[in-house]
């Protein structure tokens, strides 16, 4: 799997079609393929505890709603997943 620049802790958004790289000062696409200096962002959908329920909508714990895209870096229960 692939990984885009909305999904690095690098990645500043500034709108829906662009965003800013923190370390090239640089303006990209969150679609954009990822660099070598790519970090990836705790997530809700790289999360242990959260299960989809819709294409952009699940929950958390089996009790929170949550969004897949949802930042999850402050959250205590967050756990990475293995990606492949």
């Amino acid at each position: 799997m692939e990984s885009s620049c909305k999904d690095c802790k690098y990645y500043l958004p500034v709108d829906v079609f662009k965003g800013i790289c923190k370390i090239g000062k640089v303006s990209i696409g969150p679609d954009d393929l990822s660099c070598v200096k790519f970090e990836m962002i705790p997530k809700c959908k790289y999360c242990r505890n959260y299960k989809a329920e819709k294409e952009f909508l699940g929950n958390c714990l089996g009790k929170t709603i949550a969004y897949p895209d949802m930042i999850a870096s402050k959250c205590d229960g967050f756990e990475w997943i293995h990606q492949e």
